[in-house]
């Protein structure tokens, strides 16, 4: 298994990045050909998500999350900024991993798909990523 550890700047906003094609460079560096790439958020407050970008998809999902998991005084966990507890909740929505099959080099993703962090806490402006290869 080849590993590697990415920073990622969040900033203090909700936000989806969009990782694909740093995922696709380590894929490349590492010359991968058949095999498992697995993308992890090592935080209690983040998660993954494949999904379209670019075409309004991403702040559609932000809207939904908000929509589901309101930043007000609803929630029991409390330390941090007003409604900080629905971050520990996104987790259970948008998963801390995700695993995409490589095939001859490339992510077998569709063709609108993109991994993506997903990132609604402010308190915290620097996330880090693990990627591993698991080759076939």
């Amino acid at each position: 298994m080849q590993t590697q550890v990415l920073d990622v700047a969040t900033g203090s906003y909700e936000a989806v990045h969009d990782l694909t094609s740093v995922c696709a460079r380590f894929l490349a560096d590492l010359d991968a050909r058949d095999g498992l790439l697995h993308v992890w958020v090592p935080h209690a407050t983040a998660g993954l998500a494949v999904l379209e970008t670019g075409a309004g998809s991403d702040e559609d999902l932000l809207a939904a999350l908000r929509e589901l998991l309101p930043a007000d005084a609803r929630w029991r966990h409390r330390h941090g900024s007003p409604g900080h507890g629905r971050d520990h909740v996104l987790p259970a929505l948008c998963p801390p991993y995700a695993t995409v099959p490589v095939v001859e080099g490339a992510m077998a993703l569709g063709t609108w798909q993109s991994v993506c962090l997903v990132d609604l806490n402010g308190d915290n402006p620097r996330r880090q990523v693990r990627l591993s290869f698991l080759a076939g």
